[in-house]
């Protein structure tokens, strides 16, 4: 049996559905906490400070969009090396950008000047 090509879309949207995914954890796990984190609600948008039901909310968000990219999208298959790479792909490089992004604020970027 032939299996049908790909459409590349289908990969945009697993890459998109990995860091939409992503994204949702440091909100939902600060929203759950109860801290206050950055969110693009806040003053100014994306660096100031959220409340913790923002958080929980815009996380909560994330993960649907993430959901509806990754599942409802063609049929994402878990044993497709290619499918699974372009998801792993989205959550490495959000993974990154929120490392570098939130460092800023938490001394991420330079550990060491925290002492």
């Amino acid at each position: 049996m032939e299996t049908m090509p790909v459409p590349v879309i289908y990969y945009v949207s697993y890459l998109f559905g990995g860091a939409f995914i992503t994204n949702a954890i440091p909100h939902l796990v600060s929203g759950l906490m109860g801290r206050p984190f950055q969110s693009p609600f806040a003053k100014p948008p994306g660096e100031g400070l959220s409340t913790s039901t923002v958080n929980v909310l815009w996380g909560f968000f994330n993960l649907v969009v993430g959901y509806l990219l990754i599942c409802r999208v063609g049929v994402f298959d878990l044993r497709a090396i290619d499918q699974v790479l372009a998801l792993g792909l989205g959550v490495l490089l959000m993974s990154l950008l929120t490392a570098r992004l939130f460092g800023r604020f938490h001394g991420g970027n330079s550990p060491h000047a925290q002492s």
